[in-house]
């Protein structure tokens, strides 16, 4: 298993909660110092990069108009990381193509960080987050088939060394398409996919081979969509994929009152505060799910989730806190519960929480959880090295 150090790089210095409408879209950027903002940006590439020394791999994401995500051009970060960070795998989860004018730029700016990196990259693309849409003037019926386009083209343009290229599509149209520089991995990195839940868009990510990731979940609705990656290769008879993977809270201590504080301050991620107007922009789900909803099904879920307490979030996977022997334990049984997954995701750093607690928790995770679940067998489906040819796979290995 592939362990994963992320964090948002929040801005939690906020007027109190209750005399916020919104930390999104409409929350008034007076409120952010730039300078207080510059430490914590480099406070955060630092804290990577003490997760690098420790043999974690590290992940990055980007949003929008919002103090929970500093990381607004999360190339950027990557691309730095990439020059800076020496032994990790470098994660974009991801590239938000549906809301981007121009797949051929993410594919010059991911072929770039390739070969910065010397073939460190996995390379996510997502839809982007409903309260992302109206900003992005991006229509909500369509942005899943954005997504599909601009991954056809941004792997077209990976593949293709020795002619330019036209390219056609319902939403992109782009002539002389030849991306220099090419990566260094080949055929291209490893392409990463999250962002919608419905069962057949995880299918067609399962057929295409790439990783499925998924967030902050209880464990059925989970081990539902793991389920349904795997069936697509049962039912296609497809070799397997990249895997899959699930990120929870992720807080360790030497101690059990250490590890409850440093879980609680992760728990600010939980109680964000979004206008109920950007929530659910009308065709970002699909009518089903929308009837679903007006009968009540998700009602006060998020709401609920957080009532619950944090015994809740842990029972459900949500979160693994506690001491090292705990968190295994916690781990395994997450994995047994979801019929296993390839790469665990951990925020561990969310809100007010300091770099020392932050270091802490990354230190003592890699020291004392990591060596005893890194051994955890592959889910069913394939390893992406194994997907390549022979030669390939000994390149890659190297």
């Amino acid at each position: 298993m592939e362990s994963w150090y992320f964090t948002e790089m929040p801005y939690p210095h906020l007027p109190p909660m209750e005399k916020l409408d919104n930390m999104r879209v409409a929350i008034p950027n007076r409120i952010y110092d730039p300078r207080i903002g510059a430490d914590l940006y480099h406070r955060y590439l630092d804290e990577y990069l003490e997760a690098d020394d420790v043999g974690l791999n590290m992940m990055v994401n980007e949003h929008h108009q919002t103090a929970t995500c500093l990381d607004t051009c999360a190339p950027l970060n990557l691309a730095i990381l990439a020059r800076q960070s020496r032994k990790g795998r470098l994660m974009i989860l991801g590239n938000p193509v549906a809301n981007r004018g121009d797949p051929v730029r993410i594919a010059e700016e991911m072929a770039m960080i390739d070969v910065m990196s010397r073939g460190r990259l996995e390379a996510g693309f997502v839809r982007g987050v409903p309260y992302e849409i109206p900003a992005a003037n991006t229509n909500p019926t369509q942005t899943l088939e954005r997504v599909w386009e601009g991954i056809d083209l941004v792997t077209r343009a990976w593949k293709s060394h020795d002619e330019p290229f036209n390219y056609e599509g319902r939403f992109f149209h782009r002539r002389l398409v030849n991306v220099w520089p090419r990566t260094w991995q080949q055929p291209h990195p490893m392409i990463w996919v999250t962002g919608s839940s419905d069962l057949p868009n995880i299918k067609k990510v399962a057929e295409h081979g790439f990783v499925f990731a998924t967030f902050l979940q209880p464990h059925t609705k989970v081990k539902e969509m793991f389920d349904a990656y795997r069936s697509a290769h049962k039912d296609t008879g497809l070799p397997g994929g990249g895997g899959v993977a699930y990120m929870p809270l992720v807080f360790v201590a030497d101690n059990e009152r250490e590890a409850e504080e440093g879980a609680r301050e992760l728990t600010w991620y939980l109680h964000v505060k979004t206008e109920p107007q950007f929530g659910n922009p009308p065709g970002y789900v699909d009518v089903a799910t929308n009837v679903q909803a007006l009968k009540g099904a998700f009602a006060g879920r998020s709401a609920a989730m957080r009532a619950r307490g944090m015994e809740y979030l842990r029972d459900e996977g949500i979160m693994c806190y506690g001491t090292p022997d705990q968190v295994v334990k916690q781990i395994k049984s997450l994995y047994d519960k979801v019929g296993g997954f390839d790469h665990l995701l951990m925020m561990m750093q969310a809100g007010h929480m300091s770099n020392k607690r932050t270091v802490s928790n990354i230190r003592m995770f890699a020291k004392e959880v990591m060596p005893q679940i890194k051994d955890l067998p592959r889910s069913k489906s394939r390893p992406w090295i194994e997907t390549l040819p022979p030669a390939a796979q000994t390149e890659a290995a190297e």
